[in-house]
Formats: structure tokens, C-alpha cells, sequence
């Protein structure tokens, strides 16, 4: 056998480098091709896991905001009026929701239509809509029936108030008879929403035809059949029902059934300032109306134990080709606290009461053990759960649960 030269191992030496060369230059590229596609892969998987899941919606209605005199002077600073602080415990439960109804009970007049004054007639200042708004509000009644302590003016002033807020809709009460013939619809996540807000009773009746959107089967039936034909999902605010009853009334009764009957979807009620039963009843079309008699109170400072321990009303829907249906419901108690000693509860002294806050239930024990209220976390739950499932079975959650 002939042996190689020396020429002969060079040409080999070479040939057996390029081999080896080309050979990493594969693999890299085959390397360096999947690190590529991975993150690519991962992106596709991501998008099409995001198209497939739904949207969902969170709607949440809380009860009467009431400015007390002693909610106005514990809110009173060297400049102003400031009622953020009260909210701070509850602000993530508001920030947690994209529509989050709330009823302002009281006009925003102060200081162009007079100072600031409590119950009876109440005149809060411009800072409450605005700290409302600030809170979270979005979707706002204002027709009660202390919507025109004020009169027209207050009316007209506190609408100018909420036209420079951010919002969704503001309804319930109005400048113009054009302003009341408007139905206020919004778009959340593509899906299109009515508002309508109805008042059952006043109690200044020196009332021009359009302030204030009274209980007239006309106009609600006008504004209910145009919002169904809009195609939107329909929310109908109603302020009725019997002071500090817990109980459903015969007028209750009857004006639930028009609105069910006329295609409301949700009735949030307002206006007894304590809780009251849910039903489900039969829509017009089909399904059923889901009716919260009454959500209550949640800023305030009265003495009954019903007025202090309320919550947040907690629907969540699924969003279906720019459609909303409701998928469940919850409800999400608060304490209204405050503080005073024996002393000054013995004696009535309404403004020695401090340290004003709104808390979830489940987080209030603390403040709750500091009050002068004869009752206990456990039995204001069961209290709310027995009040709310009289009809309809509402889950009652935790902070930590929503």
C-alpha cells in the first residue's frame, strides 16, 4: 500500500476542516432558527389564547351618598372640602369595577347657590361630585327626592358641576326639557349602555316639569322602548321605596313589574337607605329583569345599625359579539364608621362624631371594636345575606374574593 504524501495529508487535513466546518455552520443556523420561531410561536400562542378567552364586565351600585352635617364638617380643611379620605379603605373595590354606579343623593350647589348645609335640605359643595368622581364613580344618579332642595337652581348647578367630571352617564335630573328627553347611553368594551334614572317622590314639590325625572309610565315607558330599539343593555336607577324598611312596598312592587315589563335589564333601587330583597323577574322579550330593591346607604352618619352596614352590588358579564350578558352576581358588604364617646352619644352630640371611613366588612373589626355600636361583623353578615336572599340567591363575598 502506498503510503500518503505529504501533499496528500494537507489536501485531507483541509477537506476533513471544511467538512467540519459546514457542519457547524448547519447546526448553528437550525440553532439560531428555533431561537427565532420560539418567541414567535409563543407570541401566535399568546394572541390566539387572548382572542379565544371572552371579555367580561364588572358592574358594581352602591347606595345613598349622604352628606351629613357630620360628614361635611369631618371633610372641612383650611381651603375647602375634601371626602376622599372616607373612601380610601374601599377605593381598590371601585377601582376594581368598569362601571361603578353611585346615587348622589344631595345637590352640588355650594357655593354658587348658597352655603353648605345638611339634613333637611341638603346643599353640598362642588368637591363632592368632583371626590366622587375622583373615588371612581362613573355612572351617576342624581334625581331624589332631595334633588331640588335647592330648587331648579341647585338642579342646574349641579349638573354645570358633573358637565366638567369625567363619567360615563349622568342621569335623574336636568336643565332643560330637551336635557330630559335625552337618553344617556355609554360604550364599555364595545358593548352599547342605557341609563335612566326615575324618582318617586320629592320632597320639595315646587318642581318645574323637566328637573327632576318623576315616576311617569309615559316617559319611562318612551325612554325604555327607545333604549331597547338602540340595541343597548339597559340599567334603569329607581328612587322609591319606604324609609329605613327593609321590606319591598306595594309601589315598589307594581313599578318593578312596568320596568320588567317594558325590557329593563337591571334596576338599581335607591332611597330607603337601608337594604332590601333581590328578584329576578320576567322581561319583556324574554329573560329576566334583575331588580335590587335597595342598595342602601354608603357615605353617611346615621344612628341605625341598617343605614351603617351596607355594600356594593357586584354583576359581572360576559361580553359577546358587542353583546352583554350577565353571568353572576354578588354582593360585597361595607361598615360606615365613625367614632364618638358614650358620653356625647348620651348627649346627641351629632358633630362630635370622627375619624368617618367606609371599610369592607371583613376588614372592619378593628374600627368596629371603637364605635358605639351594640352589634358585631358575624351578625351584620348574616343580617345582610338573610335581607338580600328573601327571593334570589346573592353570594355574599369577602374583600379578598373580589
Amino acid at each position: 500500500m502506498k503510503l500518503p504524501t505529504k501533499r496528500n495529508k494537507k489536501k485531507i487535513f483541509f477537506i476533513v476542516m471544511a467538512v467540519v466546518f459546514i457542519t457547524f455552520c448547519i447546526v448553528g443556523a437550525v440553532v439560531l432558527s428555533a431561537k427565532t420561531d420560539a418567541p414567535k410561536k409563543q407570541a401566535a400562542q399568546v394572541k390566539s389564547k387572548k382572542t379565544s378567552e371572552p371579555q367580561t364586565i364588572r358592574l358594581i351600585a352602591s347606595g345613598d351618598q349622604l352628606t351629613h352635617d357630620a360628614v361635611n364638617k369631618n371633610a372641612k380643611t383650611s381651603s375647602g372640602y375634601d371626602y376622599k379620605p372616607f373612601f380610601s379603605e374601599v377605593k381598590p373595590i371601585f377601582d376594581g369595577a368598569d362601571i361603578r354606579f353611585c346615587n348622589q343623593e344631595v345637590p352640588t350647589a355650594s357655593p354658587a347657590v348658597g352655603p353648605v348645609t345638611g339634613y333637611p335640605a341638603f346643599n353640598a359643595p362642588t368637591e363632592f361630585a368632583a371626590d366622587l368622581s375622583a373615588v371612581g364613580c362613573n355612572v351617576i344618579n342624581t334625581g331624589t327626592n332631595h334633588s331640588n332642595d335647592k330648587r331648579q337652581a341647585g338642579i342646574n348647578a349641579t349638573q354645570e358641576v358633573w358637565d366638567k367630571l369625567p363619567k360615563l352617564a349622568v342621569a335623574g335630573s336636568n336643565r332643560s326639557q330637551e336635557e330630559q328627553d335625552k337618553i344617556r347611553y355609554f360604550t364599555v368594551k364595545n358593548v352599547k349602555f342605557a341609563f335612566l334614572a326615575y324618582n318617586y317622590q320629592s320632597n320639595d314639590n315646587n318642581l318645574t316639569s323637566y328637573g327632576v325625572n318623576m315616576f311617569s309610565e309615559d316617559l319611562m315607558k318612551k325612554q325604555l322602548t327607545e333604549a331597547k330599539k338602540s340595541g343597548a343593555f339597559v340599567l334603569v336607577s329607581v328612587h322609591w321605596g319606604t324609609e329605613d324598611s327593609p321590606k319591598i312596598d306595594s309601589a315598589q312592587e307594581k313599578w318593578s313589574k312596568f320596568l320588567a315589563d317594558n325590557g329593563a335589564d337591571i334596576v338599581l333601587g335607591t332611597g330607603p337607605h337601608v337594604l332590601e330583597p333581590v328578584k329576578k323577574l320576567p322581561k319583556l322579550g324574554g329573560g329576566d329583569t334583575l331588580v335590587w330593591y335597595s342598595l342602601g346607604n354608603m357615605l353617611n352618619t346615621q344612628l341605625d345599625v341598617g343605614g351603617l352596614f351596607n355594600g356594593f352590588a357586584v354583576m359581572d358579564f360576559k361580553v359577546d359579539k358587542k353583546a352583554a350578558q350577565l353571568e353572576s352576581i354578588s354582593f360585597l358588604p361595607t361598615y360606615m364608621h365613625y367614632e364618638w364617646t358614650p358620653q356625647e352619644k348620651a348627649a346627641q352630640n351629632l358633630l362630635a362624631r370622627k375619624n368617618l371611613k367606609i371599610y369592607p366588612l371583613d376588614k372592619a373589626k378593628d374600627a368596629l371594636a371603637r364605635s358605639q355600636n351594640d352589634t358585631t361583623i358575624e351578625a351584620q353578615r348574616e343580617r345582610i345575606k338573610s335581607t338580600l336572599n328573601t327571593y334570589t340567591e346573592v353570594p355574599i363575598i369577602s374583600s379578598d374574593q373580589y
